[in-house]
């Protein structure tokens, strides 16, 4: 995958989630806590270096907080000094999901759980080989899984 692929896919391109999860908001309110339901579910955005998730490197995959379907594994985590955790690439095709995001004045692209819509953070064109992507991912939005 590369940017082009993901501006492709935000703007409608196939990309089919491998299930889905649709549960109501009173339900996502009772499972998440209240930061996490700001981010996941009102597409909030953490404080940068708020969580030390961006400093841990331990071999193992990130799932996503709301529904637990794998979404990024330690291999394609690197340091991007944002202050977010930043992957290079998610895990499997169809995992993530992508959508133009013009708030806040800016361009940018959001990323998704494609499973269950939450708000995971955004993805840039400026990441390291060999995607060249850097998926900035809120830290609330994933659980860390064993190696």
């Amino acid at each position: 995958m590369n940017w082009a692929d993901v501006v492709r896919l935000a703007q409608g391109g196939a990309n089919p989630p491998p299930h889905r999860v649709e549960k109501s908001d009173e339900e996502w309110r009772a499972q998440l806590s209240p930061d996490q339901y700001q981010v996941t579910r009102l597409a909030g955005t953490e404080r940068p270096f708020s969580d030390p998730m961006c400093s841990l490197f331990q071999p193992g995959r990130y799932a996503c907080t709301c529904c637990g379907t794998e979404l990024f594994d330690s291999g394609s985590k690197f340091d991007s000094g944002t202050g977010w955790p930043s992957f290079g690439e998610p895990v499997a095709d169809g995992v993530v999901g992508y959508r133009a995001d013009n708030s806040h004045g800016m361009v940018r692209i959001e990323a998704l759980c494609n499973v269950c819509d939450a708000h995971l953070g955004h993805v840039f064109p400026d990441g390291p080989p060999p995607s060249g992507l850097r998926f900035c991912i809120n830290a609330l939005s994933l659980q860390k899984q064993p190696a």
